[in-house]
């Protein structure tokens, strides 16, 4: 493993220990040029999955995408870094336990949108109202209601 403050290719675990309920190991390190330590994570490497644009083209999956779109939706809520960690690990469980080699980014959305809907409101409708693309106050309103009900 490649030291990320000096570069150097010579390191070694210093420490190693389960992480995330088990599904993967972290590993603190220590460079033996610089002698800074940081740490690791393994996890077990699944089915290289593709995911389906609204426009049909097809990229490989990639988790920091959903990260990204549930970090913009929990700006400035009361919603933790470890909420948020959990809630993309249980999305990218439900995404592999499908076992399927291809996933519509449709799908992936309507199970960002499901989870974030039991985990914070105000997330929720910022999430849906970017993915379903809400055109007016109208549409808005709607998705509102329905969370109310």
């Amino acid at each position: 493993m490649k030291c990320p403050f000096c570069s150097n290719e010579s390191t070694r675990v210093i420490d190693s220990r389960p992480a995330d309920d088990n599904n993967s190991i972290r590993r603190r390190r220590m460079c033996d040029e610089c002698g800074k330590r940081f740490t690791t994570y393994e996890k077990v490497e699944t089915i290289p999955l593709i995911v389906i644009k609204k426009d049909n083209n097809r990229e490989q999956y990639d988790r920091s995408k959903i990260e990204a779109g549930i970090l913009r939706a929990c700006h400035k809520r009361p919603v933790s870094a470890n909420q948020i960690n959990q809630l993309v690990d249980d999305i990218e469980t439900e995404i592999f336990n499908r076992e399927e080699k291809e996933i519509s980014s449709a799908k992936i959305g309507e199970i960002v949108m499901d989870k974030l809907k039991d985990l914070e409101a105000v997330a929720y409708v910022r999430f849906a109202s970017v993915y379903r693309e809400f055109k007016d106050i109208n549409t808005f309103m709607n998705e509102l209601k329905k969370i109310l009900e």
